[in-house]
This record gives C-alpha cells, sequence and structure tokens, in this order.
C-alpha cells in the first residue's frame, strides 16, 4: 500500500495550467481530471463499461451521505467495499456528504458535535459527525476520502462564513485525528483531503487555505464554490485558493462546472473536477460538443443525421444522429439518457485530455481562447 502521490509532468507559461500525473494503489491518473460523479454506486443510465470504453474515465465518485442510506455500510463491507460491489477497479473519491446534508435545510440541525438530519428517502433521523463520516467512508472503501465541512449557502454573509469556516477547520481536526486512527480497508490505501471554505471573502479564503496546508495532506479540494455565485466570483475566489494552496499537491474543485468553467479553472492552476451537469444536463436533452451546445429537443435537429459529434473518441457520440437522438428524447425511451450521458461525459473527458495536451505541448493559453468562444456557443 502507498499514499497517494503527486508529480508535475509540464506547466504553461502564459497561465498557472499545469498537467500532472497522480497515483493511487488502483491506478494513475493524469490530470487535468474530469470526475463522472456515481452518487449511489452508479453513474445514472451509464454502465462500467461505457465508463471504460467510451467516456474513458479514470476516476469516478461516490457519495457518502447516498451510500449510508442505501445500500448501507453493512452491505458494503460484506461485500470487500464499493470497488468490489459495482465491480470498479479503478480509483474511487468518496465525497463526505456534507453538501447533501447541508442542502437539507429544513431538516437538520448543525451543532459542534456535527449534524442531525432526516433522510430523504423515509424521514429517519441520523447523525453525521465528523467521526462518524470518517467511518462511513472507511466502509465505502474510496482511494480518496473527503473531510466533513460545512458548506454554506449561497449569499451567506461574512459573520456567518467566518463562524462556518472555523468549524470546519475544528471538524477537519478530528477528521484526521479519527482518520489517524483508523487503519485502510480493503488492502489499499485511503487518502483523506480537507475541503478550504470561507464564502467569497478573500481572507476567509486565505486563511482556511492556510489552515488547510498546514495539515500537510495529500492533497487539498476547495469546497464552497458554484453554489450560485457569479463565474467572476468563482474564478477570483479559485485563482486566490491555488496561490495560497500548496503547489506540490493536488487541487480539487468541487462540483465544478461548465466545460468553460473547467478550462478557465485550468488555466488558474486547478487539477481536478466533479460535477452532475454533464449527465443531469445530457438526460434533459443539453448536449456538450466540440462546436458548441445544443438543445436536442429543438426542431431543428428533426432532419440532422450527422453524428452527435464527431469530433471526440466516443463511438456513442460518432454514430448515432441527431436526428435519432431527438426521436428517442421526444419518444421518451430510456436508450435516449444513456447515449446523452455517455455522450457527454466522453466530451467532458476529452476537454481536460485535450487541455494536458496543449499544457504539455506550451500552448494551451492560445487553445483555450479559441476554445472558450466555440464551447459558449448556442447551435
Amino acid at each position: 500500500m502507498a499514499q497517494l502521490s503527486f508529480e508535475l509532468s509540464g506547466k504553461d507559461t502564459a497561465s498557472s495550467a499545469r498537467a500532472g500525473l497522480m497515483r493511487t494503489d488502483h491506478g494513475e491518473i493524469q490530470t487535468p481530471i474530469f470526475m463522472p460523479v456515481g452518487t449511489a454506486g452508479s453513474v445514472k443510465a451509464v454502465t462500467g463499461d461505457q465508463l471504460i470504453q467510451e467516456i474513458h474515465a479514470k476516476i469516478i465518485l461516490g457519495n457518502t451521505y447516498h451510500l449510508y442510506l442505501r445500500p448501507g455500510t453493512e452491505v458494503l463491507e460484506k461485500a470487500g467495499g464499493l470497488h468490489s460491489f459495482m465491480n470498479w477497479d479503478l480509483p474511487i473519491l468518496t465525497d463526505s456528504g456534507g453538501y447533501q446534508v447541508f442542502s437539507l435545510a429544513g431538516t437538520r440541525k448543525i451543532s459542534e458535535e456535527g449534524v442531525i438530519f432526516k433522510s430523504h428517502i423515509d424521514g429517519s433521523p441520523h447523525m453525521f459527525s465528523p467521526e462518524k463520516v470518517m467511518d462511513i467512508q472507511r466502509s465505502i472503501g474510496g482511494d480518496i476520502i473527503m473531510a466533513f465541512d460545512e458548506c454554506p449557502a449561497f449569499g451567506t454573509g461574512y459573520e456567518y462564513a467566518e463562524k462556518s469556516m472555523h468549524l470546519t477547520h475544528r471538524w477537519l481536526d478530528r477528521c484526521l485525528k479519527r482518520f489517524n486512527e483508523m487503519p485502510d480497508r480493503y488492502g489499499y490505501a485511503q487518502n483523506l483531503f480537507p475541503i478550504v471554505q470561507g464564502g467569497i471573502f478573500a481572507n476567509l479564503r486565505r486563511e482556511s487555505c492556510e489552515y488547510i496546508a498546514s495539515k500537510n495532506a495529500p492533497g487539498n479540494a476547495i469546497g464552497g464554490l458554484s453554489v450560485g455565485e457569479l463565474d467572476q466570483e468563482l474564478y477570483s475566489m479559485t485563482a486566490l485558493c491555488c496561490e495560497h494552496l500548496p503547489p506540490e499537491k493536488p487541487r480539487y474543485l468541487m462540483g465544478v462546472g461548465t466545460p468553460w468553467n473547467l478550462l478557465e479553472c485550468i488555466s488558474l492552476g486547478i487539477d481536478m473536477f466533479d460535477c452532475v451537469m454533464p449527465t443531469r444536463n445530457g438526460r434533459n436533452g443539453m448536449l456538450f460538443t466540440s462546436r458548441g451546445v445544443i438543445n436536442i429537443d429543438n426542431k431543428k435537429w428533426e432532419n440532422d443525421f450527422s453524428a452527435i459529434d464527431d469530433g471526440i473518441d466516443c463511438s456513442f457520440s460518432n454514430k448515432y444522429s441527431k436526428a435519432y437522438l431527438r426521436h428517442l428524447m421526444k419518444s421518451k425511451e430510456l436508450t435516449a439518457l444513456t447515449i446523452a450521458s455517455v455522450h457527454n461525459l466522453a466530451f467532458y473527458l476529452h476537454l481536460v485530455q485535450q487541455a494536458r495536451m496543449h499544457i504539455l505541448a506550451g500552448d494551451f493559453s492560445g487553445w483555450k481562447s479559441q476554445q472558450m468562444g466555440i464551447l459558449r456557443e448556442r447551435l
């Protein structure tokens, strides 16, 4: 067993973009990377084979809140952890469940000890503390597990953001203590990432980065963004955090975002991303492509028999036509959800792979400027 390691392979001279190589016991991950979200042990409408063969995913997410409620840690432990349960041999990152718990604003209560909340499934009461969240994530078996943090709602004022940040820091200390007291499960190393908070307040973000960096974790995450703030606020907070987090450790920007968000944040120094947007928007008919954004419901695609996107390496995108996918969507055929989800995820992985290639080639900034206009275009 070996702790996660990270080494830089190259940097862009005109921005803070960098290409790296992250190593875990379940495999190597070239960065920058996008991680498909497998909330309950499955990426919605997508099989494991499709994740590997069509999407070229190298790491996926599992969610502590959902997996704790169903199927539960007892089942996962009997299965030998989430990797065995879902037959996935590549790395897994587990979210702490904090974001889901805090989104249940009307049914949860926060205290120093943790959070009491009600299950969205049956209304039963539950308690998440930093210690319990570490125990649950150990049982799930992620290669990377996240500290338990409070994610304040968008629009939170300075006073609450500061109070929340300090609570997140105290919870991190408890997470680290519990994590270090427990052995790795299932025969491979697990790695704990702390999470930076602080809202959209520069001095709080700076203070949080310094506190998180002092823990010398194998990687660090930036949370509490992409929750409703303007893109410019997202970018300014991300840039500030990248300036104050250790350059020799991977930086994970949680819950971001659109293809243009990814490219901009890569240019600021981010290495890892996740977001439900490609699958959620795909299931609702929005496709991200190498030529721009498509709303497949529009009548203009009814007789368009060209490929969804022949600019990426995905047979789903290459062989199915826009007209066919529109027909499936209009007919409410479940196959439509799979085709759209596979395509969008394949496009996201293609995009970060292209970003890496251009970073290593030394022309990332020029390529990114060209792509930003294309990606936003509504076709």
